[in-house]
């Protein structure tokens, strides 16, 4: 991301079987063709979420952001969760867990670049009651999208008379790429879900 500028690549991150169709199809089709960086982890190959009907395949197309899918009152939604990949899934299940009822609205960025900035706008706008916008990642602080994304997630918020606020829920800046040690990776993964979801920030 931080080679990204003037529009000289793509970075997507295909939360679907779909939406990688639909990617490596319109990497295809485009009369201008660019370097795609699709980060695809493995584990979404036999994850059971991790699924599209054929009509998905047949009939869709790429989507930037995906909205929140699950049947929610926009009135009421007061917390917008932004993600990237596979933590989607573990925001989805944990939310279902635990809280029962979707007062939390999750979203996915698909493309990080180029920002989506008129799809994020988009989905910001169907929240009029909105207060905090999270955006949650499973790499530390210093690596993945949060330092190169904030200040474009900032700018539709600068608009809102400061009526929402973004904050980060993810692991603490790291030196190392993973932990190491299967045990703490997950207790720190399920305490940066819970933030995500469920910590108040203010």
């Amino acid at each position: 991301l931080q080679l990204c500028a003037e529009h000289n690549m793509q970075v997507c991150v295909p939360s679907t079987p779909a939406q990688v169709f639909h990617m490596l199809r319109r990497q295809v089709i485009r009369p201008l063709r660019k370097p795609l960086i699709a980060l695809t982890p493995k584990s979404l190959l036999r994850h059971k979420r991790a699924v599209s009907s054929l009509a998905d395949l047949c009939e869709g197309k790429f989507f930037s952001v995906i909205g929140e899918t699950e049947t929610v009152e926009n009135e009421k939604i007061e917390r917008l969760v932004l993600c990237a990949g596979k933590v989607y899934y573990d925001l989805t299940q944990a939310r279902e867990e635990m809280m029962g009822s979707k007062a939390i609205a999750i979203a996915r960025m698909e493309q990080l670049y180029p920002f989506p900035e008129g799809e994020y706008e988009a989905e910001l706008a169907r929240y009029p009651n909105l207060k905090e916008v999270v955006w949650c990642q499973e790499e530390p602080m210093n690596q993945g999208a949060w330092y190169s994304m904030q200040h474009r997630l900032k700018e539709p918020l600068a608009a809102m008379d400061g009526k929402v606020e973004l904050f980060y829920a993810g692991r603490d800046a790291f030196a190392a790429p993973a932990v190491g040690y299967p045990s703490i990776h997950n207790e720190q993964q399920k305490q940066l879900v819970d933030d995500a979801l469920f910590r108040r920030f203010i």
